[in-house]
Formats: structure tokens, C-alpha cells, sequence
């Protein structure tokens, strides 16, 4: 059996919140492997700690990942300010073909096409991935669940950090399913009486305010702030309340495009005029939208750049679905030239930080050994990029740990989803199983 089948059958997925099958990448042909370990999110912390804790099952999970792809480099990106990390993963990488390379303490310098620029100098096409361009790209989280499919153990356990407004940032490896309920209380609880998580960063992630969500594969941690804190009352208003604020306010300044990071590597992404779509609705919405189509979501434009405090980040998702809607695909340039600000413009996630008004949460999240107790896991059937698994247990059906719960349909995309824990199948359906323990 080949590693690529080896990990399709351990349900290894993206890592680092974007979930794709790992096994679709390992059956490509590529010259180099890049382990990302940037982590960009204020506040997170996971993927130091997964560098710092198993640096040896991550070189050798990039190894592998080499060997199957016929790759002859592996990279390491990092921060250099991971001291802890550098020093560990740099350890391990003695005596093998793989490299550490330093990254800056940038937003987003985990972006895909930023980082296989910064690594290889090559410019991933409009609309591609960097297998276009003969590289691989994973998280580091998952080349260390590589290493263990390798062995025969699926993935049934998660790194996450779970930071904000609680007792104590930690970050945790817990089982998938366990709700961040629990997670909260093994940080010493919440202190604040009104909270609204949000789910992988306060940039990209998503917001909830049901403390009993359950972890997934691809999640890589929790901020938690009150609802009264100036980002979650910006995150919170409805999407047509956004758009309606952004139809009135923009002066088309050209902030949000000028400090968007695709737009200073030579994309041809314009914030600024994706918002004039949402005052031509009904002639030259089609044109605008284009403009969004290489857009990353990384947020900066809301967050950051716009001084007015508008939504571009939100026009640009909207402008993506109503591409996909109407099946329109990008027409525009396909040469990328980086922009000769491209260096000068990047943002330092201490200034990022500020901005946020974060920093009195900005703190260290260490590693904590907590088995934590709960009565059930509460598993959703898709947990991965593509479609969701077909159920392969019955209700009232015991099950053993790492025992096969749901699968892909043939020759669909997806993941295998596996029994964290030993326990009996409380409820079924086509959502999810919930796993009594």
C-alpha cells in the first residue's frame, strides 16, 4: 500500500483550517514540499506548540510526503520569533534533506501563495494551487498525522489553542467532538458573562456563540471575546446591514486594495472596486466581482486597512459566491508581478494586534497534558473539504477507538472519519454521529 492509500484510509486532512484530503496532494508529482507553520492568527498558538512538541514525527511526515511526490526539498516556514519551535524543529532536521526557512512576523505570511513565493520565488497561476507551479503545501499539524498513517493511527486527536476572554490560554490536545464547552473549562473557564467564540482566529475564523460546538479536524483554535468587544460588534451586524453600510460610506480610497497582500504580489485583486459592486447592482456587477476572485479572505481589508471601518473582506466572499453562482471564471491577467511596495506594505501582527485591541489578551497559550472528561463526542460527518461521509454505524452500535464510523462515497471527495474513543451510538443522522462514551 502506498502512503498516499494509507493516508486516505487514516482520514488525514488539511490541518490548518482548510481541510482539503491530504492523499489527493501525496498522489501528485512535485519538486518540493513545504510544511506550513506560519501561523498567522492573533492570539493562536497550536502550531508552535505541535513544532515544539513533535518536530521529529513532522520532519519525517514531510519526509514521507518527499518520497511520494518525488520531491528533492522539504521546507520548514516559520517565524523566527517561535524561538522554542525553531531551535526543535532545527534539531530534528539534522542529517536529513530538509530545511528550516525563517518567515516574518507578517499578516498573513501563512497565505499559500505567499509563502511559496517567499520559499521558492515561484508565483502560483491566478485561480491555481501550488501544485501548478510543482509544490506541495500542508500544515505542520499534518505532516505529523502523515507520519502516524504511516503507522496505521488515523486521526483521532486535535491540537487546538483556546485563548481571549478565559481564566488561562492554553492550548490542548484533545479528541474530536469534545465540545469547546469543555475546552474552555480545562482554560479556566470564561470571564466574561456574554461570550462569542470565534472559531480558527479572529481574522478568518468563524463566529458562534454555542459554547457545546464540537472540535473538528480542521480546527486550529477559539478567541474568545465578549459580544461588546468593537471586533465582535463588527463581526456580528448581518451581511445586508454590511453591505448597506458600505453602499452609503465608501469614498473608494483604495486602502483595502493598496495593503491587500495578493494585490502587492501582482494579483489582480481590488477590494475597492468589488465595493463599487454594491452600489452598481444592477449594471457592472458582473465586472466588479472579478476583481474578488483571488481574494484569500485573509481580512486585513476589513480589519485593518479600511479607514472608515467598512466590509470589503465580506463584499469580496459575497462577490465570490455569486461568481460561482453564475459559473463565471476569472478572465483577467494571468502574469503576476510583485508590486514594488509588496515588501514595505506588510503588516506586523504587533501593529495588527493594536488594531484588533487584543493585546491585553495577547499572551502565551503553553501546552497543557489534559485528558478531558466528557460523556459524548459529538462527530459531524463532514469534516473535510468535498462531501460529507456515509454513515458506516448503526444507532445502539458499540464501537472501539479508531474504529472506521463513516466513509466517502466511491470516488468522492472526502475524508474517512473515525471513532476517537470506545462507546456506543447515542444518535445518527445525516449530519453527524453522536458518540456516547
Amino acid at each position: 500500500m502506498n502512503l498516499a492509500d494509507q493516508v486516505r484510509l487514516a482520514g488525514v486532512v488539511g490541518a490548518g483550517g482548510g481541510g482539503f484530503p491530504t492523499h489527493v496532494k501525496l498522489a501528485a508529482k512535485a519538486d518540493t514540499v513545504i510544511a506550513n507553520g506560519a501561523e498567522c492568527e492573533p492570539l493562536l498558538h497550536k502550531d508552535a506548540v505541535v513544532m515544539e512538541r513533535h518536530a521529529a514525527d513532522l520532519v519525517r511526515g514531510l519526509q514521507l510526503a518527499m518520497d511520494a511526490v518525488g520531491a528533492r526539498d522539504g521546507v520548514i516556514g516559520i517565524k523566527g520569533k517561535k524561538k522554542h519551535a525553531v531551535e526543535a524543529v532545527s534539531d530534528a532536521c539534522q542529517g536529513t534533506p530538509v530545511r528550516v526557512q525563517l518567515l516574518g512576523d507578517y499578516y498573513p505570511a501563512g497565505d499559500e501563495y505567499d509563502l511559496v513565493f517567499n520559499v521558492t520565488g515561484r508565483l502560483i497561476p491566478p485561480g491555481g494551487i501550488p501544485i501548478n507551479v510543482g509544490v506541495v503545501v500542508n500544515n505542520v499539524e499534518t505532516f505529523v498525522n502523515i507520519a502516524a498513517a504511516e503507522q496505521g493511527r488515523p486521526v483521532t486527536r486535535k491540537m487546538i489553542t483556546v485563548a481571549g476572554a478565559v481564566g488561562s490560554p492554553v492550548t490542548l490536545q484533545v479528541p474530536i467532538g469534545i465540545s469547546y464547552r469543555d475546552c474552555i473549562a480545562a482554560a479556566g473557564g470564561l470571564t466574561t458573562d456574554d461570550p462569542v467564540l470565534c472559531l480558527g482566529g479572529l481574522m478568518m475564523g468563524k463566529t458562534t456563540d454555542d459554547l457545546d460546538t464540537p472540535v473538528t479536524k480542521t480546527d486550529t483554535g477559539v478567541v474568545i471575546l465578549p459580544r461588546t468587544h468593537h471586533v465582535m460588534e463588527r463581526k456580528l451586524k448581518p451581511n445586508k446591514v454590511q453591505a448597506r453600510i458600505g453602499k452609503s460610506a465608501c469614498d473608494q480610497c483604495r486602502y483595502c486594495t493598496e495593503y491587500c497582500p495578493r494585490f502587492l504580489l501582482g494579483y489582480a485583486v481590488e477590494p475597492h472596486q468589488v465595493m463599487r459592486s454594491l452600489a452598481f447592482t444592477a449594471t457592472g456587477a458582473d465586472y466588479y466581482n472579478q476583481w474578488a476572485a483571488m481574494c484569500c479572505s485573509c481580512g486585513l481589508c476589513t480589519l485593518y486597512s479600511c479607514p472608515e471601518e467598512l466590509f470589503p473582506k465580506e463584499a469580496c466572499d459575497d462577490a465570490k459566491a455569486e461568481m460561482r453562482r453564475q459559473s463565471i471564471k476569472w478572465t483577467g491577467p494571468m502574469n503576476p508581478k510583485p508590486h514594488p511596495m509588496h515588501d514595505g506594505r506588510r503588516v506586523p501582527i504587533k501593529t495588527l494586534t493594536r488594531k484588533l485591541h487584543v493585546e491585553a489578551f495577547d499572551l502565551p497559550a503553553p501546552f497543557a497534558q489534559a485528558e478531558l472528561a466528557s460523556s459524548h463526542l459529538v462527530l459531524p460527518l463532514k469534516q473535510s473539504a468535498g462531501t460529507a461521509c456515509v454513515a458506516k454505524v448503526k444507532p445502539g452500535e458499540r464501537v472501539g477507538a479508531g474504529q472506521v464510523l463513516g466513509e466517502p462515497a466511491p470516488n468522492a471527495l472526502g475524508a474517512v472519519l473515525h471513532a476517537p474513543a470506545e462507546g456506543r451510538v447515542r444518535e445518527l443522522t445525516e449530519q453527524r454521529i453522536v458518540l456516547e462514551r
